[in-house]
């Protein structure tokens, strides 16, 4: 009892009462005027002491938070737990709010420790900047692809690798570039802009796609050796054998008389027909090249903006006559009527009706047949889709319906859904099929 801070404070304040009315009776009596003066520096004294004793807590309070400023979190607070039960619960209040805070900061430097070896660790390169060009992450890969394994700022790039610089700092948020250095590199550039802070970070990532699109090239090319292989074998097989077999016809029919020659009429008509099938073989083989050159000549787009409900009815317009041949029911529809691309609207244009005249093809035999175009917004994109209720087609034939000269159909040279994705690439966009088989086939362009 007689440790509570309350009974201290209490005793204090009641000897400082008795010291003051002492200081007024001896005020009063003029032989005492020394000892008044005493008694005057005992109650200043009681009076700092007393202030002194009162304001632990404040003092307590204050080396707590400066601990929590300074990050001090191996202090306790336990000295003063006798003065009472208040005491004792503020003190443990302090201890337990030390200790999460000690706990916080161990998780925090254990995930940054954490994060920090995987962005060391990954393949892919990853550097950041804020807006006056301080570098304030890098890692091993970024100072590969970059060059440099000491950069502070940015702007040093400017004088030892000035098209890097220019390719980092222009990249914009949310977007990818291409940079190729040499014959090594083949960066693809990300950026991500993030507010830390208050202040403004760029995130770029470098990836080296050198490797994989090599093999892709290699495949690529594979794909279409094999197909023209395939497409000129088919016409120059028949046309060497016929020739050989034409030959062996004059030899063996054409009759020397005098200055002129005879043929058998059975030989002329053998001669006759297997000319007429050299001719077609030809002109199979001439329109197949001239194929080629169109999938390797296609013109760079001049790219404006497009609406897509004004694309949709020019589309229509193109296609009526021949829609009106068939039974199939075409619809088009747009979820808003300003939704736009930025595009060559001829070029889109020969992509979606070498695409529906596919879908009508795929639905000859098609009980009640449709074909619809959906122009639609989602996840930062513009989608156009063309939509059939057609016989689909096999997972096996839609890995290899976008190689060029490859075909499921009867006619046609196999160039159309080649030059259509290409097409599409070269608007920086995309174009994918899915298919269910006897339910639908659906044709995606995104942009």
């Amino acid at each position: 009892m007689f440790n509570d801070f309350r009974f201290r404070v209490a005793f204090r304040v009641t000897l400082l009462g008795l010291v003051m009315a002492l200081l007024v009776y001896m005020v009063g009596q003029p032989n005492m005027v020394f000892a008044a003066a005493l008694t005057v520096l005992i109650i200043v004294g009681q009076f700092v002491e007393l202030y002194r004793f009162t304001s632990q807590t404040n003092r307590k309070l204050t080396r707590f938070l400066e601990s929590v400023k300074y990050s001090d979190f191996i202090s306790g607070f336990a000295n003063d737990n006798k003065l009472g039960k208040s005491f004792r619960e503020l003190n443990t209040a302090f201890n337990e709010v030390l200790e999460a805070f000690r706990k916080a900061r161990s998780e925090k430097e254990e995930h940054w420790q954490y994060l920090n070896t995987i962005v060391q660790q990954v393949r892919t390169g990853i550097i950041s900047f804020d807006t006056e060009g301080n570098v304030q992450l890098m890692n091993p890969n970024a100072k590969r692809y970059i060059g440099i394994a000491n950069l502070k700022n940015i702007h040093e790039l400017e004088t030892q690798n000035r098209r890097m610089f220019e390719a980092l700092t222009s990249v914009e948020s949310g977007k990818s570039t291409l940079y190729k250095e040499g014959h090594e590199y083949l960066l693809t550039l990300q950026a991500t802009e993030l507010r830390i802070r208050g202040n403004t970070v760029k995130l770029v990532t470098l990836q080296n796609i050198q490797t994989e699109l090599q093999k892709q090239e290699l495949e690529s090319w594979q794909n279409l050796t094999r197909v023209l292989r395939h497409e000129i074998m088919n016409s120059i097989t028949p046309i060497s054998s016929l020739t050989s077999t034409l030959r062996e016809i004059l030899e063996l029919d054409l009759i020397r008389k005098e200055n002129t020659y005879e043929l058998k009429a059975e030989g002329a008509d053998d001669l006759r027909e297997g000319l007429n099938t050299i001719e077609n073989r030809s002109k199979g083989l001439i329109k197949f090249i001239d194929a080629y050159r169109e999938y390797t000549s296609v013109p760079q787009p001049k790219i404006a903006t497009v609406l897509v409900k004004d694309l949709f009815e020019k589309v229509a317009q193109l296609l009526k006559q021949e829609l009106k041949k068939t039974n199939i029911h075409f619809t088009y529809t747009c979820e808003s009527e300003y939704l736009a691309i930025q595009a060559d609207a001829e070029m889109i244009e020969q992509v979606l009706i070498n695409l529906i005249k596919n879908a009508i093809e795929a639905l000859e035999d098609t009980q009640h047949p449709r074909i619809e175009l959906v122009g639609r917004y989602e996840y930062n994109a513009v989608l156009i889709e063309v939509i059939d209720n057609g016989p689909g087609i096999i997972s096996e034939a839609i890995e290899r319906i976008f190689i060029p000269f490859f075909t499921t159909k009867k006619t046609g040279s196999g160039i159309g859904l080649a030059l259509s994705r290409q097409i599409m690439q070269m608007h920086n966009g995309s174009l994918s099929v899915k298919s269910e088989l006897d339910v639908k086939t659906v044709f995606t362009l995104s942009f």
